[in-house]
């Protein structure tokens, strides 16, 4: 057994020594659960709506725009994103969804062809720059973040990779923002709709935008991250009750640090 828990000390540490910016969590602790439980309190902290902040987000900004290829960023979603994990691998930890998850979520994006785009929880507007290229033309996000300035630095990236045009930064709580976008009549369906936001919220805000709003028709696909860290085992409960919906864990990765977690991807059923 010994041996067993040395291989896996062994791996999680050279694992640590690829993504620097997770030594940080190792000072509390050597092993992966400890730094499973770190970056789920992370989420927490930086999804919650009395989150404490260290700076990290604003840092980002400044490190891309004191980043040698500043200049060719511009116009270059591809090269915003890979300044944004740089900084997240080398620097400082994000919660972005990252590369892994991302290409399970642009994959699906890809195969559904959504016109309408909704994110819950945009963060510093990673999420928003990945979905886009693919489908620059046909499709349209409304990214919508409480914190103020988690929403001014997502606006500043999307602007530098040119797609302020495609993308909107909404900046309130998820529930009030839908209901305020359609009463303007500015969102009067939602094909794509991705919760990455407080896990304890991905329950109240699904059935304010399906069955409240009824902004979901059938075909309609809704995913929801980090169902398994920090978790959402309500949200799934719930999801996976329900007749009229067809969901599914997929298996992701927490990026860096190639943490396990889970997608859930529910599918409307309903005529």
């Amino acid at each position: 057994m010994s041996t067993n828990n040395d291989q896996a000390k062994a791996a999680w540490l050279a694992k640590v020594e690829q993504y620097p910016s997770l030594k940080k969590f190792v000072e509390a602790g050597d092993g992966y659960v400890s730094v499973c439980q770190s970056i789920a309190s992370l989420y927490f902290k930086s999804h919650s709506r009395v989150s404490s902040h260290d700076g990290r987000e604003q840092n980002l900004l400044s490190f891309i725009k004191a980043h040698p290829n500043f200049e060719t960023m511009q116009g270059n979603p591809t090269l915003v994103l890979q300044a944004m994990d740089e900084f997240a691998y080398q620097h400082d930890f994000l919660i972005n969804i990252g590369e892994h998850k991302g290409k399970i979520v642009t994959d699906l994006i890809a195969k559904v062809k959504p016109k309408v785009l909704v994110e819950l929880g945009g963060y510093v507007g990673y999420s928003a720059i990945l979905k886009l290229p693919p489908l620059r033309t046909s499709i349209y996000i409304w990214s919508l973040e409480f914190d103020a300035n988690f929403a001014a630095i997502a606006s500043e990236l999307i602007k530098l990779a040119g797609l302020s045009d495609i993308v909107s930064v909404v900046v309130g709580s998820a529930d009030e923002s839908l209901r305020k976008l359609k009463a303007d009549s500015k969102l009067s369906s939602i094909d794509f709709l991705f919760l990455d936001h407080v896990e304890d919220l991905c329950e109240q805000d699904f059935k304010v935008a399906v069955d409240e709003l009824k902004l979901l028709k059938t075909g309609a696909v809704i995913v929801a991250d980090n169902v398994k860290v920090p978790g959402a085992p309500e949200y799934r409960k719930y999801v996976r009750s329900r007749e009229d919906l067809r969901s599914e864990a997929v298996k992701g990765l927490i990026m860096p640090g190639e943490l396990e977690d889970e997608l859930e991807i529910t599918y409307v059923l309903w005529a």
